[in-house]
């Protein structure tokens, strides 16, 4: 799961310790892979709406534990930027983690990894910027990748699980446009927090909606949106407080990477997790990716590509 936007570090610094930025990235990818293919047996055991409010609970009690002596600065300038900023950016990753009861993590992670493409998309037609020739074949080579990647296969008919991973890259996209346009003066973790703030709010909602309209919820991971709360397990518990850890640690990386190299370099490592997140999932579930699914990787990697190169 991709954290908050961080600030990226001079030119001077890029050139001295892109390796290192390679290695924080490499950290990120593999802590987020491993936890998030563990979300299908969290799925079995609870609802989307309690893991979320569970987990938010279990970070934000380990950043209390962690501000002072970090000297974490954790109060926002602008509340309201902040504020309507983790509300998007929670939403987006709510559809993310809603897709990894349904689908393999490194397919929903390349939906989620459109996301540079919307925020081209939202840059030409809400900011009124020039994206050029390039990056409008970024955008087409892209949007190609997703189908390939989440569309059916064998005749098989799309189902609304196949939308949500790309609802949640648009979602992403215009959170790091906020970013940018509404938070630029604020921390690392003022973003961080604000943002697991709202999912824990997220799931709180979902919650309440659920004891209100209860619905009947199937078995198993195909009950994961509509099931409300439960007695928690040891089973879901241990593994929520993995994604707790594995969250906040993959932060700190990516935090680090970027404060090592600019953010042209660093952004372009992010599409490791990918094969990391595929990876993980035949290492751990024995289930391998089709040769359409790895096309429309490459794909969305090419348009990553040129979008960070033109952006440079």
């Amino acid at each position: 799961m991709p954290p908050a936007a961080v600030p990226s570090a001079s030119l001077a610094t890029a050139q001295n310790r892109t390796l290192a930025a390679l290695g924080g990235i490499l950290v990120y990818a593999a802590l987020i892979g491993f936890a998030d293919n563990y979300v299908r047996v969290i799925a079995n055991e609870a609802g989307l709406w309690q893991f979320h409010a569970t987990r938010s609970v279990m970070i934000l009690a380990l950043v209390a534990l962690m501000a002072i002596p970090l000297r974490l600065r954790l109060r926002p300038r602008n509340l309201r930027a902040v504020a309507a900023r983790s509300l998007i950016h929670g939403t987006a990753i709510l559809f993310y983690f809603g897709s990894l009861a349904f689908l393999p993590v490194a397919v929903v992670a390349a939906g989620l990894f459109s996301a540079p493409i919307f925020v081209l998309l939202i840059a030409r037609f809400a900011y009124h910027q020039p994206i050029g020739l390039f990056r409008v074949a970024a955008v087409a080579i892209g949007f190609l990748g997703v189908i390939l990647v989440l569309g059916p296969a064998k005749g098989e008919a799309p189902g609304l699980a196949s939308f949500l991973p790309v609802l949640a890259g648009a979602l992403y996209g215009l959170s790091n446009v906020a970013t940018r346009q509404w938070c630029a003066g604020e921390s690392a973790e003022v973003l961080t927090v604000g943002f697991f703030v709202a999912l824990g709010l997220i799931g709180l909602a979902g919650l309440a909606v659920l004891v209100i309209w209860p619905a009947v919820a199937p078995a198993g991971p195909d009950g994961f949106v509509l099931r409300g709360h439960v007695a928690p397990t040891g089973t879901f518990l241990f593994w929520t407080f993995v994604q707790a850890v594995a969250s906040l640690l993959g932060v700190v990386a990516m935090v680090k990477a970027y404060q090592l190299a600019e953010a042209s370099r660093v952004s372009v490592f992010e599409y490791l997790i990918l094969p990391i997140s595929a990876g993980w999932t035949w290492v751990i579930w024995g289930e391998g990716l089709g040769a359409q699914a790895v096309a429309g990787m490459a794909l969305i990697v090419v348009a990553g590509l040129i979008i960070a190169v033109r952006r440079h």
